[in-house]
């Protein structure tokens, strides 16, 4: 039996599975282990593609499940440069960058079927495609300390798998809260060191809660509304290519290609904080490479849920001027 009385914990809400983002999908204890869920559930794999362009966190599970793999290259479009043919025992590992590939992504699944691999970790939003493998790493669009879902016909029983725990990752959510973002950063690069090396587990207790009781209708509506307002500012400018709007679900951030190499320190001497994705690809590639090109050039503009039209006029004057 469950305790009884004593203290409290935090109140969150806490509605029925089936009601849950993602319910159908497996809940797994971070977005690189769901894609080794995946490998693992597979019975032979010679080969596994993979672009240059993206990060080296996916190579701990490629590396932890034993299997050999290649890359391929990409075009400014962020689409596969040259027709891969598959072997009978080959996958492709696709990524759908930045939340705004889905469609793309879609074709993929029709020429390439079981043997895809959606890496969505970057697009939480885009529909699992009944068929392939896919992945989520749903910490990137809201404030939960670790977790990744998984979609996959046929895997291994999850319920064969450990519950992690989550409450000492937690300590750069609850600090930003108390302390300003500053104050956390440390705790955030210590809790995301953590996440290295765990085995494949069931997503946490707590982290379970957490995202269940996320208001990701709401999420979704903020970001279009963000992406949209840069995008009519900012895309004369933008050497990136963004797709129609209404061919992807929601995006992560917003992608600004620019030739601009003050642009980064600028924004973030204005306290506008911009992840690069992905330093590796600058170590992995030459500079004549358009991944490396990507990776130095593109910039990733916050257009999260904490923010509105305020904000976005505010980042797109300093772009501007």
């Amino acid at each position: 039996m469950k305790e009884i009385g004593g203290y409290f914990s935090l109140e969150i809400k806490n509605p029925p599975r089936e009601s849950v983002f993602h319910s159908q999908g497996l809940f797994l204890n971070s977005g690189r282990n769901a894609l080794e869920y995946i490998l693992s559930s597979l019975s032979v794999v010679s080969k596994l593609w993979i672009p240059y362009f993206t990060c080296d966190v996916i190579l701990e599970p490629i590396k932890k499940s034993g299997i050999p793999y290649d890359f391929y290259r990409i075009n400014e479009h962020l689409e596969l440069c040259e027709d891969i043919q598959l072997a009978s025992d080959e996958y492709l590992l696709a990524t759908n960058y930045y939340g705004i590939k889905d469609s793309y992504i879609e074709n993929l699944a029709e020429k390439y079927g079981p043997h895809l691999i959606v890496d969505n970790a970057q697009a939480l939003y885009a529909h699992p495609i009944e068929g392939t493998k896919t992945l989520y790493s749903p910490r990137k669009f809201a404030g939960i300390p670790d977790g990744g879902i998984a979609y996959m016909e046929d895997g291994k029983d999850i319920q064969s798998f450990d519950t992690d725990v989550s409450y000492d990752r937690l300590s750069h959510l609850l600090k930003r809260i108390d302390l300003g973002a500053g104050a956390g950063y440390a705790d955030f690069r210590e809790n995301s060191r953590k996440l290295a090396n765990q085995p494949i587990m069931q997503m946490s207790k707590l982290t379970k809660v957490l995202f269940a009781s996320i208001d990701f209708e709401g999420i979704k509506e903020r970001r279009l509304e963000n992406f949209q307002m840069l995008h009519k500012n900012l895309k004369s400018s933008n050497k990136l290519m963004i797709p129609d709007i209404g061919s992807f679900s929601c995006p992560l951030v917003y992608p600004y290609f620019t030739d601009d190499c003050t642009l980064k320190k600028k924004l973030i001497d204005n306290k506008i904080f911009v992840a690069t994705y992905w330093p590796n690809v600058l170590e992995w590639c030459s500079k004549d490479m358009l991944e490396y090109q990507l990776a130095n050039g593109i910039i990733a503009i916050p257009i999260d849920q904490r923010y509105g039209e305020e904000e976005m006029k505010y980042i797109t004057n300093l772009i501007l001027s």
